[in-house]
């Protein structure tokens, strides 16, 4: 392995060793302290996302990006959610004309409030244990998509919006989520239909790779690699939880709407 890789992956580990004990804990001392680690990764995104894409300096879209943002993940009234949501990205959509990365800077209300929020409302819906099996499915395709896809590469996912994606590491993703989806269920007894379970995990793990590539094609136009520096070894927030803000609606409407239809 070459030094510079090697170095990239012992600060990946080291970091995911700290992060994630920490995101499981709070996930487990529930409300206020989900709220907090909700407030505060979103505003990092914000940071991130107003310096990613080009523009005119103006505190108007972060203000923007913020409050939608609160309004996710503190509000408890869909409709008002909804109203907050759709008029600061109004506000950005007016405010950014004449800018030429119009369109994503007003994709940003969205983007981070919704994805953001959703993970707190999946908590709201299901509670604990489902809401750290849903994280598990997501780590699990981006631990497997690593792992599978950087020992037997073979053809590319995605070469023109993600080079080092491959069909083999999405495989494997899609593996790795079965099996801790398999292996969860049955340790946890949570789940009466395993196999159900299983299949779901192998989907969302396909959604999360969905939603990582959609970001890398996000920052491909943009010419940058990272969405920030602030996670050592890994980027930025966006480069970390890009799949599992962009998976969680969906996974959102599935508890709350579609599992009467599964048993």
């Amino acid at each position: 392995m070459e030094k510079s890789k090697k170095s990239s992956l012992i600060k990946r580990t080291l970091t995911a060793l700290v992060l994630a004990p920490l995101t499981i804990g709070i996930l487990y001392l529930g409300h206020p302290y989900l709220n907090v680690l909700a407030l505060v990764a979103g505003a990092m995104l914000c940071w991130e996302w107003d310096n990613m894409v080009p523009h005119r300096g103006s505190t108007v879209y972060v203000i923007c990006y913020v409050t939608a943002l609160a309004a996710a993940v503190l509000m408890s009234c869909p409709i008002m959610i909804a109203l907050l949501i759709a008029g600061a990205s109004l506000l950005v959509w007016i405010k950014a004309k004449g800018e030429g990365r119009r369109n994503l800077l007003t994709l940003g209300v969205s983007y981070i409030s919704v994805g953001i929020g959703s993970l707190v409302w999946l908590y709201n819906t299901v509670g604990f244990t489902t809401t750290i099996w849903y994280v598990l499915m997501v780590w699990g395709m981006d631990i497997g998509g690593y792992v599978i896809g950087s020992t037997l590469k073979g053809p590319k996912l995605a070469p023109k919006i993600s080079p080092n994606k491959t069909w083999s590491g999405l495989v494997g993703g899609m593996m790795f989520a079965v099996i801790i989806s398999l292996i969860f269920s049955n340790v946890f007894g949570a789940y009466g239909n395993h196999f159900i379970y299983a299949v779901l995990g192998a989907v969302i793990a396909v959604i999360a790779q969905i939603g990582d590539l959609f970001e890398s094609h996000i920052k491909r136009s943009l010419g940058i690699k990272d969405s920030s520096n602030l996670i050592p070894g890994h980027g930025g927030v966006f480069d970390r939880v890009d799949g599992l803000i962009f998976a969680a609606p969906f996974v959102v409407l599935l508890f709350k709407y579609g599992m009467m239809f599964l048993g």
